[in-house]
């Protein structure tokens, strides 16, 4: 227990002083690996490298070029990019200038844009290329405390002809300015470090609400610094990892990820191009990787997707290998929660000895062939996914957290995990369940409030410290937590019976490969129904091996061949859901979900009024005329 107080209650206020002391301690150490595209434009990426003294160079020009610029303690620099090496750098570089960033995804449109810097009231806009720095330039009128945009792609760095002089600059000219500025105030950045109070404003991170605007969630540098140490005490990364990071840094799951890194000190290869996943992951061959649950579905779909491809014989191979990874995988989770000892009878583990040889060893080297482990967060996962998984030899730890309690609230722990669980709560978070059901959280993870709305942080925040999460959970007797469902989002039909849609949306993911996004309605009607968007690529291939070849997505999705494909699954899934639960009704899309449109957030999570707003069509279509079931 000596390590965990030390991590945990004696840590020091920040994650800049973190950093500058990691340093320190092993400035020649690999810290950061990122990808360089090829000059000719084809060919595999050069990955290059970042030591920790190459980092903090960067980030202490960065962050005396902030100061330079006029940037005050606690007032905000928007960050606006992608996933890239140099978010991490611009980011320590704010903190270490004393700073507070305002995280904002690049997705975001120029109107949304414009209210966080606005709301925010930040100074300055790190940008990463044109486009982003064209969202600020149309709404400059209504940003007059915006006083400059440093762009991270040196060529789109163009300052326009009625752009106040010095308001566009690059980012490589800001570590310039900066460099020049520690010439003559060596100390600048380590002054602004040493003077920051673990109370201080970090980040201000803007959550993607489902109905009018995001709120500004105020987290302070002790909730880094306390996230930073209670990832560490949990003991599950090591300074030898090396993970894949390639989630949003907008948002709280990615963000908290830097800070366990710099506190642990292992290597994290960073990109964000979620289209490059699958060619980075042979080349980084992580030993730990954090996912959201749609990617580890979209994995386990093109699996069986490939399986049913190579015929009859393979197709059925591998849904027995399915079988016996899932019979394995909850008879040696329960023998370790009994005896402590993760052992199985023997035939299982014969035939699981074969399944291995045959399926798993090849899944596991898509993966890189180290994966020790896997994070899941921000949604829920399909326990039969995750049982797949584990069987196979990937072991997916769920966790849980929201961007009021800097993410990483719950974790399951090492070789203890339990699919279907978030685990235990981290060292020093407590936890109760309201009589109602709700989670409520304390801590030191947990925000100051949100940002200039009192009446909405009350709703939330109780005086005595305790946050209510929205959420409905069950802890188990030794502490590991199950989430049912959102409070706001579980359905009362018009019978009186109460029904968690994840849960039901979960089971069909988890046995229809060709789901890419499934939405259970049913709140005051006298029945479910559901709305399924299908994966295109996918269902395409399907497609062209059953007389539909050459057609499009919406065609595809339209055919009565489709039609009857996923009604199959709806009857398999319903087969094991209670009357009340079962889908009774189902439509196609004649489109798949998205960010553009407003239907699921950056984090990939469905946001349920949008979507039931845009088809609404199609759900009164499959209630009309419905007499009482």
């Amino acid at each position: 227990m000596t390590d965990t107080h030390t991590l945990i209650d004696n840590r020091p206020p920040s994650v800049a002083t973190l950093f500058l002391e990691r340093v320190a301690a092993t400035p020649d150490a690999e810290a950061y690996r990122y990808p360089v595209p090829p000059a000719a434009g084809t060919g595999p990426d050069d990955w290059k490298v970042l030591t920790w003294a190459d980092a903090a160079e960067r980030v202490l020009a960065a962050s005396a070029g902030l100061i330079a610029l006029g940037v005050r303690p606690e007032e905000r620099v928007a960050l606006a990019a992608n996933t890239r090496v140099e978010w991490i750098l611009a980011d320590l570089g704010v903190l270490c200038s004393g700073a507070a960033t305002t995280t904002v995804y690049p997705s975001t449109n120029a109107e949304e844009t414009a209210f966080i810097l606005a709301d925010s009231g930040s100074r300055v806009l790190i940008a990463e290329n044109a486009g982003q720095l064209a969202k600020a330039r149309e709404k400059r009128a209504e940003l007059p405390e915006l006083a400059h945009v440093v762009v991270i792609d040196e060529t789109d760095a163009q300052p326009a002809e009625d752009d106040p002089e010095g308001w566009v600059l690059s980012l490589a000219e800001l570590e310039k300015r900066g460099t020049a500025y520690l010439e003559q105030h060596p100390e600048c950045v380590k002054e602004r470090v040493a003077a920051l109070r673990a109370d201080q404003l970090a980040t201000l991170i803007y959550t993607s609400g489902t109905t009018g605007r995001p709120k500004g969630v105020r987290l302070p540098h002790d909730c880094w610094s306390y996230m930073a140490g209670a990832i560490q005490a949990t003991g599950m990364v090591t300074a030898d990892d090396v993970q894949y990071l390639w989630l949003p840094l907008a948002h709280v799951f990615g963000k908290v990820l830097t800070a366990g890194q710099i506190s642990v000190g292992h290597v994290i290869a960073v990109d964000g191009r979620v289209d490059k996943i699958i060619e980075n992951l042979p080349v980084v061959r992580p030993t730990y990787m954090a996912a959201v649950p749609r990617i580890f579905e979209k994995v386990y779909n093109g699996v069986v997707a490939k399986a049913r491809e190579g015929g009859g014989a393979k197709y059925k191979i591998f849904q027995w290998a399915a079988g016996v990874a899932r019979e394995y995988a909850k008879a040696s989770q329960d023998n370790f929660r009994r005896t402590g000892n993760a052992s199985v009878p023997f035939a299982l583990a014969a035939k699981h000895k074969v399944a291995d040889a045959l399926v798993y060893a090849k899944l596991r080297e898509a993966f890189g062939g180290r994966l020790r482990a896997a994070i899941s967060g921000s949604a829920a996962l399909a326990p039969e996914i995750g049982y797949f998984f584990a069987g196979a030899g990937i072991h997916v730890l769920e966790g849980y957290g929201l961007t009021e309690s800097s993410a990483a609230s719950f974790v399951n722990p090492g070789e203890a995990y339990r699919t279907g669980t978030v685990g235990k709560p981290l060292p020093g978070t407590e936890v109760r369940i309201a009589e109602d059901g709700e989670i409520l959280l304390r801590g030191p993870g947990i925000m100051q409030g949100y940002h200039g709305l009192p009446e909405k942080t009350a709703e939330v925040l109780e005086e005595d410290g305790w946050f209510h999460t929205g959420d409905i959970g069950e802890l188990s007797p030794d502490g590991y937590l199950r989430i049912t469902d959102r409070k706001k989002d579980l359905i009362k039909t018009s019978g009186g019976k109460y029904i968690a849609p994840a849960e039901v949306e979960g089971q069909f993911k988890a046995i229809c490969p060709f789901v890419s996004n499934v939405l259970v309605h049913g709140a005051n009607r006298n029945f479910c129904t559901a709305l399924i968007a299908l994966d295109e690529p996918t269902i395409l291939k399907w497609a062209e091996g059953h007389g539909l070849g050459g057609r499009t997505y919406t065609e595809v999705v339209a055919s009565n061949q489709v039609r009857a494909l996923i009604d199959g699954y709806v009857e398999r899934v319903n087969e094991g859901l209670q009357r009340w639960q079962q889908i009774r009704k189902f439509r196609l899309l004649p489109r798949d979900l998205d960010i553009e449109h407003g239907e699921i957030t950056p984090s990939l999570k469905l946001k349920r009024p949008v979507v039931e707003r845009a088809f609404k069509d199609l759900l009164d279509e499959m209630y009309a005329g419905a007499r009482e079931a």
